[in-house]
């Protein structure tokens, strides 16, 4: 049965969790209720997940810890902002805790979650929302193409 390398296509059941226990995301609920398919090492994951599947075949399983530096990096204070209330698009009144899709200047859209609200402004926490967190992954390798 063939292993795992660098340009492989593969297709995992994932469960990711925090230290606390706390499951951020699966593949068998939420949001993505189907398993994960991608090349490895195009980038289209992070790097920590990609290097852990090398070496494995189909129904293998395995239970692995991505260091925050692998993951999102660690949390950084600089990327809370204040930004004037005027630069929001028409919407939805503004509240803590609320995330938004911003574009950066690379146009990529990132989630930015409102930690405060002010008369006149906004403060953005543009971090990464696992930014500063260790990750736990148990994935079932389901095919290698």
């Amino acid at each position: 049965m063939a292993r795992i390398t660098k340009g492989k296509k593969v297709s995992l059941d994932y469960e990711g969790r925090l230290e606390d226990g706390v499951v951020f995301d699966s593949s068998k609920h939420g949001d993505h209720s189907h398993p994960l398919e991608f090349e490895v090492g195009s980038g289209r994951v992070i790097k920590g997940f990609d290097d852990a599947v090398i070496g494995m075949k189909a129904g293998e399983e395995k239970e692995f810890t991505i260091k925050k530096e692998e993951a999102y990096g660690e949390y950084r204070a600089e990327l809370k902002q204040e930004i004037p209330r005027s630069a929001l698009p028409e919407g939805p009144e503004p509240k803590a805790g609320m995330a938004l899709i911003m574009q950066s200047p690379d146009g990529q859209q990132r989630p930015v979650k409102i930690v405060e609200v002010k008369a006149e402004s906004l403060v953005l926490d543009m971090n990464h929302p696992l930014a500063g967190k260790n990750l736990i992954f148990k994935i079932k390798i389901l095919k290698v193409e």
